[in-house]
């Protein structure tokens, strides 16, 4: 495996509705925890491949690192994902004429009750992330609950619009018990823009087809 080191992006997401500066800054590092880790175990995979094979002895070693990959690569990108979706002075509602806007009203019966979905996923007990994934194979839009990082994400569908809901997100600003505050917040600094462009995807898919 040759790979070049990932390196933690940033992102400017100072005075953000409900969510502190505080948390923010804990949370950047914990994300830039993901980065290093990611780096580290693809490089000791690396290692154990540089031979071409992966010998008798090595394969206990090969097979936890290799799980643990998913785990903090996915913590990775989907931090990424979740802090990219962001901004000051976000939130309200995309555009009636937004792609991702049909995509919605195409897959439920409203935009509010795709929204009652997207939260009551959030509220789930347990500790992950609410993902409102696009299908491009339809073009329809569905909500799925990502436990940990690696478990649950469906294979093919493109994330549009990521929310973590581990504790770390928002524990220094609310409650546990109260997570559906913190789900308000996110909603209040969503970047639609950014939803809408990574709604792109299908409509490259439809001009390819």
């Amino acid at each position: 495996m040759q790979n070049e080191s990932y390196k933690p992006k940033t992102f400017d997401l100072s005075s953000l509705t409900g969510i502190s500066d505080q948390t923010l800054e804990m949370h950047f590092k914990l994300y830039e925890g993901y980065v290093t880790n990611t780096n580290l175990l693809t490089e000791k995979i690396s290692e154990i491949l540089a031979d071409g094979k992966v010998d008798k002895e090595e394969v206990p070693a090969y097979s936890e690192l290799t799980r643990r990959l998913g785990f903090e690569y996915n913590g990775m990108v989907l931090h990424e994902h979740y802090f990219g979706n962001m901004k000051r002075g976000g939130g309200g509602e995309p555009a009636k004429n937004a792609g991702f806007r049909s995509a919605v009203e195409r897959s439920f019966p409203t935009f509010d009750i795709w929204k009652t979905d997207f939260t009551s996923v959030g509220k789930m007990r347990g500790v992950g992330w609410a993902i409102a994934y696009l299908d491009p194979s339809n073009g329809r839009v569905s909500n799925h609950w990502i436990e940990l990082h690696e478990n649950g994400n469906v294979a093919g569908f493109v994330p549009l619009l990521v929310m973590d809901v581990w504790e770390h997100a928002y524990l220094l600003d609310y409650k546990p018990a109260d997570r559906p505050k913190y789900i308000e917040a996110f909603l209040a600094n969503v970047d639609w823009d950014v939803v809408e462009r990574r709604m792109k995807v299908w409509d490259v898919i439809r001009r390819a087809a």
